[in-house]
């Protein structure tokens, strides 16, 4: 019996290589790393972006509270400095109604009249303009109604009468004008109202 003396075992092991090609493949394929799988959004980011949007959020409602207490405190300054000017100007405009009184409560002048009583008059008219103009340039004016529509935003009805000679709701007489202050009503003028002809009967 003879011995097999072929000095290569395997016949279909590649030359220069003693490992068999089936065996090579199988070890290739086991050694191949796998696909990395696709990344997805990392939620560390979204969470830091729902912060952000979070602090956006609270400082723009911040920024709109303060802007709104700016305004406020402005408006309430304002009206504070209003009122005390409103005040005083009323206390001014009575000393101007009885400047006015006691101008209408002189006599008419009279060729022959005594000459103190005409210096009187003009020294009251030279007064009353003077106080006018000084009232005028802070803002203070007066409005006659005299003749003019009622108007319940600048007018006070003490009463009302028939009349052939004003049309109805027509301010037949003002015992004091309409006065403003910076184009708000300060004091409403006393009036007598127009109801219109009295009717046949």
């Amino acid at each position: 019996m003879s011995e097999n003396t072929d000095p290569t075992p395997f016949a279909d092991a590649t030359p220069g290589d003693g490992t068999p090609s089936g065996a090579q493949g199988a070890h290739a394929h086991e050694s191949a790393p796998p696909p990395e799988a696709e990344a997805g959004p990392d939620p560390r980011i979204a969470e830091l972006e729902a912060e952000v949007s979070a602090m956006r959020d609270k400082w723009m409602r911040a920024e709109a509270d303060m802007q709104n207490l700016r305004t406020r405190t402005k408006r309430e300054v304002e009206d504070a400095r209003q009122y005390a000017v409103q005040k005083f100007a009323k206390d001014v405009v009575e000393a101007a109604e009885n400047l006015k009184r006691a101008l209408a409560s002189l006599p008419q002048p009279t060729e022959g009249e005594d000459k103190l009583l005409t210096s009187m008059r003009e020294g009251i008219e030279s007064t009353e303009r003077s106080f006018m103009g000084i009232l005028e340039r802070n803002g203070i004016k007066a409005e006659d109604a005299k003749g003019k529509p009622f108007d319940a935003n600048l007018h006070q009805a003490m009463s009302q009468q028939h009349s052939d000679e004003h049309p109805a709701d027509t301010v037949m007489e003002a015992w004091t004008p309409a006065w403003t202050l910076h184009g708000r009503l300060l004091k409403p003028a006393m009036v007598v109202v127009s109801k219109g002809p009295a009717q046949a009967g």
